[in-house]
């Protein structure tokens, strides 16, 4: 059993990004722990939940039903319920490290604070295993090593594309800049922080959500011990190939 720690914020994180990989992680018996910025619970985007004010892209861009059946069960956890802060985190000792995104006005404690540039740099100095996915890259992204260099610096990574973050603004014009998180593209931001442009991996054009009986749907990008991916509609790929990995590191340490 790995000890996964999951990071997130007080609140707007998304739902099917942070409960399908605990779902997963649970299943395979690996033990998850929670920390937010002051160790309050969390409370993830109601808007990905209940799809108020999608107006008529909601069925396309609120949680489906494995990703709010996802986040039901994660929240009704006793370990959901008892997070450490970031900084009772720092001190605590874990096996491997999950960065969900989200992209509402509240991630952005999470995206900007310094206990969690100095978690993720204490996984990536220890060599544990790092997964992020959409704007969760944007905190991988941030930490930078002794040299000065982001961590991501020489690896391959993708996270929430230029093209998924400004069609989802575009779609909903009246909720301002719910979409935008910053004035600058989740890819543009990351592709800044590694060795060159072409370690940015775009992937395929993501027309459906992935799903448990809809893995290839989903894209992911591993570079060793690192694993990355899009959007909601990768979460279950990411899942299964973090429990992966979580398998076959754990059977190596």
């Amino acid at each position: 059993m790995a000890v996964v720690l999951m990071l997130l914020p007080s609140r707007d994180f998304d739902p099917t990004e942070s409960g399908v990989p605990w779902l997963e992680l649970v299943r395979r018996g690996h033990k998850v722990r929670f920390a937010t910025p002051t160790g309050s619970v969390p409370v993830a985007d109601a808007r990905m939940l209940d799809g108020n004010g999608l107006g008529p892209w909601k069925p396309l861009l609120r949680a489906n039903r494995f990703g709010r059946q996802a986040y039901s069960d994660m929240a009704s956890h006793p370990d959901f319920g008892s997070p450490w802060s970031y900084g009772q985190a720092s001190a605590e000792p874990f096996d491997a490290l999950l960065l969900p995104g989200g992209h509402a006005p509240g991630m952005r404690e999470y995206l900007e604070a310094p206990d969690v540039r100095n978690i993720v740099a204490n996984a990536f100095g220890r060599d544990r295993p790092v997964a992020a996915i959409c704007h969760g890259v944007l905190a991988v992204a941030r930490t930078k090593t002794s040299a000065g260099r982001s961590v991501l610096y020489g690896r391959k990574t993708t996270a929430l594309t230029a093209r998924l973050e400004l069609a989802a603004s575009a779609l909903t014009p009246w909720l301002g800049t719910y979409y935008r998180t910053y004035p600058t593209t989740v890819q543009h931001e990351v592709s800044a922080a590694l060795a060159s442009p072409a370690d940015f991996q775009v992937g395929p054009l993501p027309l459906l959500r992935d799903g448990p009986g809809a893995l290839t749907r989903g894209f992911v990008v591993r570079d060793g011990n690192y694993l990355s991916a899009r959007w909601p509609g990768d979460a279950h790929r990411f899942a299964v190939e973090f429990a992966d990995l979580l398998h076959v590191w754990h059977g190596a340490a």
